[in-house]
């Protein structure tokens, strides 16, 4: 049985992540509370990216959390990840689905209702949804949809959905009120000083926001 909390979803990013590490990053949010990771590294060779991958999978152990490999099915397995995270123009659902066979996580990016709509839940297990707000981590990103839209596509969901997008601290109350199980954040955690803190305040926030 796949067991996961979407409550806090740090997506590590090299950039971000520079000054601190990524694996170091990772294992201060996770100190934090954070309570899933995603590497995503759209410049990496694949054996950079794995060796990132089980460095992190080493500094994870200790906390139960999943690590989740953004698009790269073949490094998910190599690296003995928790699961895959496909967005709408990567491999689809289906296909990672027969990869990574049925044990393994696998999110899916979704930016509409009616792509929301479509989600096969015997297949996918959660969703991300966004860009909330405009982000400067994904320039390439869709229009932003808002926390009204955020609301709209997380009814129509038929399985958990994480938001994701420009989302900071303030932000927790009202995505917690528009559905979503919780925030998918970059610059809020690796973007800091201090990961560790970030993520604390983001997970009590998060949680006080909660009925």
């Amino acid at each position: 049985m796949k067991i996961f909390d979407l409550s806090l979803y740090v997506v590590l990013d090299p950039d971000l992540c520079r000054s601190v590490g990524m694996v170091e990053t990772a294992r201060l949010a996770a100190e934090g509370g954070a309570t899933m990771m995603q590497l995503r590294d759209k410049r990496a060779d694949r054996t950079s990216l794995i060796e990132t991958g089980k460095a992190l999978k080493a500094a994870l152990a200790g906390y139960g959390i999943p690590l989740i490999v953004n698009d790269d099915v073949e490094a998910a397995l190599e690296i003995g990840a928790d699961g895959v995270h496909v967005g709408q123009e990567d491999m689809s659902a289906a296909a990672a689905r027969l990869a990574i066979g049925d044990q393994l996580i696998i999110g899916l990016s979704v930016e509409t209702a009616q792509l929301a709509h479509e989600v096969d839940p015997s297949i996918v297990d959660y969703v991300g949804v966004g860009p909330v707000f405009a982000t400067g981590t994904k320039p390439d990103h869709k229009q932003p949809i808002g926390l009204d839209g955020l609301a709209h596509i997380v009814s129509v969901s038929p399985v958990p959905a994480v938001a994701i997008g420009g989302l900071k601290m303030e932000h927790a109350a009202s995505v917690i009120a528009a559905g979503a199980a919780g925030l998918a954040v970059v610059s809020a955690v690796c973007g800091t000083p201090d990961p560790r803190s970030a993520a604390r305040a983001l997970i009590q926030e998060t949680e006080g926001a909660r009925p």
